[in-house]
């Protein structure tokens, strides 16, 4: 508990560090939420009209008074009003984020069904033919890019079975729960396939390492099942540095994926930020990032958490 408290501490700083380069980096842009907003008229603004509307967006403000009132807006959950959609810019993501969190979660469990009993298999039949396609399977995974993955199974599906999984008509989850799915476990093994190639090479990696200790040759003396050794004794201690991969993997995910999300006509996070980028809406941008930034800070955290309940030898007691 004192450990988790000192990482909650310390999750602060760390988003402050973030918001801060979030800040200057969206004010290295050239423009300005004005010309974002009225784009071409823009330069037919008075001085007086230009500088009553840099009043009304706090851009008469040094830098450092702009990040401060920007900070504390943060701080209550308003992240600013996007230009573009008319709404504060927190409902917006709010509203993208639900897709974006199906797609994550649903590729994950693809790519631990397809990754973990892959990798599992090819450690227990090390350099066997059963070993080779199964690295053969990840390097295929690894090699073929994701939006290339997409594209082919799209032009399968339209080509061949005269089927199109989303043609930018999608249905959320509980409006039409079975309709919701069809339309995106095809993006989710777009994007679950390659991520299963890493965690096949990195749970046979880890598995080979683990078969090899003196504890898994006695509990094999014991006269113990290879099967039980194999599953409650080496996988779960093989499973650390899975778990460390799948919360980097997940966070990335998070961020939304813009490629596959525009391949699939998918109104997620990453579709979001790719429009507000294109319209020079800055408020989301920034909004977007500091969002992304909290939840992939939050999901090491609690990589760290399970690491404890997946390996009872890792403890924090000491270190706390």
């Amino acid at each position: 508990m004192r450990y988790l408290t000192q990482r909650a501490i310390a999750f602060l700083p760390t988003l402050f560090g973030v918001s801060v380069l979030i800040f200057l980096a969206i004010r290295l842009v050239p423009g300005d939420t004005i010309t974002a907003m009225l784009g071409t008229e823009a330069g037919m603004l008075t001085d007086v009209q230009r500088a009553s509307l840099e009043a009304y967006f706090g851009l008469d403000k040094p830098p450092f008074e702009q990040y401060v009132v920007w900070l504390g807006n943060a701080l209550q959950g308003n992240l600013g009003l996007s230009v573009r959609h008319g709404a504060p810019v927190l409902d917006v993501i709010l509203s993208r984020f639900p897709v974006t969190l199906q797609l994550a979660l649903m590729a994950l469990t693809i790519a631990l069904i397809i990754g973990i009993p892959l990798g599992v298999l090819s450690a227990v039949k090390h350099n066997s033919f059963v070993d080779l396609i199964g690295r053969l399977v990840a390097l295929i995974g690894l090699a073929t890019p994701a939006f290339l993955l997409g594209t082919l199974i799209i032009y399968v599906l339209s080509v061949v079975f005269r089927y199109l999984p989303n043609s930018g008509d999608y249905v959320r989850f509980n409006e039409d729960p079975l309709l919701n799915v069809q339309q995106m476990i095809f993006p989710a093994f777009t994007l679950g396939f390659p991520f299963a190639a890493s965690v096949m090479r990195t749970t046979r990696s880890a598995m080979l390492e683990v078969l090899g200790q003196d504890y898994i040759r006695t509990a094999r003396s014991k006269g113990l099942r290879e099967g039980n050794v194999v599953t409650q004794h080496a996988l779960r201690n093989a499973l650390i540095p899975v778990i460390t991969l799948v919360g980097v993997e997940l966070g990335y995910l998070l961020g939304g994926t813009v490629i596959i999300e525009e391949i699939f006509a998918l109104p997620g996070i990453g579709r979001l930020v790719y429009n507000a980028i294109s319209q020079r809406d800055y408020a989301l941008v920034q909004g977007i990032a500091l969002f992304v930034a909290f939840n992939f800070i939050l999901i090491n955290l609690l990589v760290d958490v399970i690491y404890t309940m997946i390996d009872p030898r890792v403890s924090y007691a000491k270190s706390a």
